[in-house]
C-alpha cells in the first residue's frame, strides 16, 4: 500500500461520499494550549468514514463477485457502509452484527440497505459475529468484505488523510499531530500510510478504549493476539484481535498507540454535547479524549487534528454514559451500609454521615423483607470529588458496617 493508492482510493470516493468538516474546536483549543481541529466524520453518509473502506471495496468486485453478493461483521458502522453501498450499487448483502450494537445502528443498517440487505444478529462480540460471516461466506461463495483489514478497505478509509491535509492547507494552518480513533486499525493505517508518505513530519497516534486494547496487546507481543476479555461499551472499537495487515501497518508507521479509559470517553462525549453541539458514539470521541493530555506539549502556531469517527449513538445510552463519566470524574459512588439493628439508625445515616453537597440518587434494601435495619445498596453523588475523603470519615466514625463498592464489582451490573 503507498500514498498514491490512496490517493486514486480518494479520487474514486470524490463524488461518492461527503466531504466532511475540518471544524475548530474552541473548547479544546483553549484546553490544549494550540488550535485543534476536529474531522467531522459523524457527518459522513451513514455518520461514519466506514462508507469510505466498504464502498471502494465493494465497487472493485467484478461482475461474477457482485453477482455472488456479500457479506460482512460489524460492530454497526462498517455495516451501514456496506449495507448503503449494497443498495446504491444494486448487489446482495448478508450483514452479520453482534448482540451489543445498538438498536439504533440495527435499524439504520435495514434503512440504507432496504430489500437488498439481510440482517443477522449472531453472538456478544465482533468477532464472534465475525467468525458467523465467514462461514456463510465459505458456505454460499459470497464475497467477505473486511472492515478493517484488507487492502481496499485501509485504501479507502485513508482517504480521510487527504482531506484533513487539504483542508488545513487551505485554512493556512500547520499540522503536528493527528489523532485517530483505533479498532482494527483500519482507519489509522490508512490514514499513517499516505501521512508517513506525503508529510513525515506530522505525528500519528492511534487511540483504543482500555478495555479493548488489541492494538496495544499485538504490539507487546509482536503479533496479532486475542484478548481474554473485552469490554464491548466502545462498541465501534471493540475488536478482541487486530488484523494481522493493520498490525504490520501500524507497527511500522504509527508514533504511538495509547489507551482512553471508558469513564474518561464519557465525560469527553458528554463535552462534545454539551459544549460543542456535537452527537458522537463513544468511539468517536477516543481521539478528542487523548488530545487532552496534549495540554503545552504542541507548540502553539501548530494544529492537532482529531478524527470524530461516527456519530451514530443511541440516545437510551446516555443514562450509562452519564453513570460511567460520574464514576470516573469521582462524583459518583456506591456503598453496602448495614443498618445497626436499632430505631433511628437510618435517620442518623442521613443527618449525621451525610453532608452538603452529598445527594442519595439510589436507595435499595438487598433484603425486602427485612426493611429499616438490614443492608442497603445506597449510591451518593458529590458535588465535587474532594467531599469523598470526609464521606469515609464521616463513615468509618459511623455505628454502621459500610463497605465501598469498588467500580468493576458484579455489583455495578445492577445500576450500569
Amino acid at each position: 500500500m503507498t500514498a498514491a493508492r490512496v490517493e486514486a482510493a480518494a479520487e474514486v470516493l470524490a463524488d461518492i461520499v461527503h466531504t466532511t468538516p475540518l471544524e475548530p474546536s474552541p473548547r479544546l483549543s483553549q484546553l490544549i494550549g494550540a488550535p485543534v481541529l476536529l474531522k467531522r466524520e459523524n457527518r459522513q453518509i451513514a455518520r461514519s468514514y466506514k462508507v469510505r473502506g466498504a464502498y471502494h471495496a465493494i465497487q472493485a468486485l467484478d461482475a461474477g463477485e457482485r453477482a455472488r453478493g456479500v457479506v460482512c461483521a460489524s460492530a454497526g458502522n462498517h455495516a451501514q457502509g456496506v449495507a448503503w453501498s449494497c443498495a446504491r450499487l444494486g448487489i446482495k448483502g448478508r450483514i452479520y452484527v453482534p448482540s451489543n450494537t445498538p438498536r439504533q445502528k440495527r435499524q439504520r443498517i435495514l434503512a440504507l440497505g432496504g430489500p437488498d440487505v439481510e440482517l443477522v444478529v449472531t453472538g456478544s462480540t465482533y468477532d464472534e459475529a465475525g467468525h458467523a460471516a465467514r462461514q456463510h461466506a465459505d458456505e454460499a461463495g459470497a464475497v467477505f468484505i473486511h472492515p478493517f483489514d484488507a487492502p481496499a478497505t485501509i485504501l479507502g478509509q485513508g482517504s480521510v488523510a487527504v482531506e484533513v491535509m487539504t483542508q488545513a492547507r487551505e485554512a493556512g494552518l500547520r499540522v503536528n499531530t493527528v489523532v485517530v480513533p483505533l479498532g482494527g486499525g483500519g482507519l489509522v493505517s490508512g490514514m499513517a500510510t499516505w501521512l508517513k508518505e506525503r508529510y513525515p513530519g506530522v505525528r500519528v497516534v492511534g487511540v483504543e478504549p482500555a478495555g479493548a486494547a488489541s492494538m496495544t496487546a499485538a504490539l507487546a507481543a509482536g503479533g496479532p493476539v486475542r484478548l481474554p476479555t473485552v469490554d464491548t461499551f466502545v462498541d465501534g472499537a471493540a475488536v478482541g484481535t487486530v488484523g494481522s495487515l493493520t498490525y504490520q501497518v501500524v507497527r511500522d508507521l504509527v508514533d504511538e498507540v495509547v489507551t482512553v479509559a471508558e469513564g474518561a470517553t464519557c465525560t469527553e462525549m458528554l463535552e462534545l454535547y454539551q459544549v460543542d453541539g456535537i452527537i458522537t458514539e463513544p468511539a468517536g470521541a477516543l481521539a478528542s479524549t487523548y488530545a487532552l493530555s496534549l495540554a503545552g506539549t504542541v507548540p502553539a502556531d501548530e494544529a492537532v487534528v482529531c478524527v470524530v469517527s461516527g456519530g451514530n449513538n443511541d440516545v437510551s445510552r446516555y443514562a450509562e454514559i452519564v453513570e460511567r463519566s460520574l464514576l470516573h470524574e469521582g462524583l459518583r459512588h456506591y456503598f453496602m451500609v448495614t443498618f445497626p439493628q436499632e430505631p433511628g439508625a437510618l435517620r442518623y445515616f442521613l443527618e449525621e454521615v451525610l453532608s452538603e453537597g452529598e445527594d442519595i440518587v439510589l436507595f435499595e434494601y438487598v433484603k425486602k423483607n427485612n426493611r429499616e435495619t438490614g443492608p442497603a445498596l445506597v449510591g451518593i453523588e458529590l458535588d465535587q470529588a474532594n467531599r469523598i475523603t470526609g464521606l469515609l470519615k464521616r463513615m468509618e466514625a459511623s455505628p454502621m458496617q459500610i463497605e465501598q463498592v469498588p467500580p468493576g464489582s458484579p455489583l455495578f451490573t445492577f445500576f450500569l
